[in-house]
């Protein structure tokens, strides 16, 4: 038994010579259109990167204690000691701020502590003074510091009195320091934990 397809025979199937000459020259009229409008050639090369500049560094980078000039008055033979720093963001303006607990370095005894913060416009060389945390007159060591979350924490040896020789602090105090936008000064609380020696 003979089978037929049930679909017509299509005819394109057996296509004229004239159909392959019409489709030749389509083909390259594509090939020469495609050679016309070619893509710009890709590179390798990387856009270089701007250089931020000094600037940007100093804004960046945190002020160095050892170059500000405190408001400290050691006298003609005693040197300025920084004994601590720390720095991070306390105004919340991305750029770093150092704080510094300084004293004479005097060979006797123990002078009272200094503690400043310190700032840096971008393009000086030296830092500058911007607030005083603790004064030197109010006779106090710290002992403990550091810069957490925007703020500054200290513990501290004071005394009771005047009376208190200095040899004998009496009383260890905890205070913190956070900046307020609104007063533009740095705020002091003091966190429990306050006691007599």
């Amino acid at each position: 038994m003979q089978q037929y397809s049930a679909v017509p025979e299509l005819a394109h199937t057996t296509p004229p010579p004239i159909h392959w000459v019409a489709t030749a020259t389509a083909l390259a009229g594509v090939v020469a259109l495609s050679s016309v409008l070619q893509p710009n050639s890709a590179t390798a090369a990387q856009t270089p990167i701007a250089d931020p500049g000094p600037k940007a560094t100093a804004a960046t980078t945190p002020p160095d204690a050892a170059k500000a000039d405190y408001p400290l008055d050691c006298g003609p033979t005693v040197k300025l000691l920084v004994r601590m720093k720390a720095s991070g963001d306390l105004d919340g303006d991305g750029h770093p701020e150092t704080v510094a607990v300084v004293r004479c370095d005097a060979s006797m005894g123990t002078p009272p502590d200094g503690v400043y913060v310190l700032t840096q416009a971008a393009g000086s060389a030296t830092p500058r003074v911007v607030a005083t945390l603790v004064d030197p007159k109010e006779r106090l060591t710290v002992t403990k510091f550091a810069v957490r979350d925007g703020a500054v924490l200290a513990s501290t040896l004071g005394y009771s009195s005047p009376d208190v020789p200095s040899c004998c602090p009496d009383v260890k105090n905890k205070a913190e320091w956070r900046w307020n936008g609104t007063t533009g000064a740095f705020v002091r609380s003091t966190p429990a934990g306050s006691s007599t020696v």
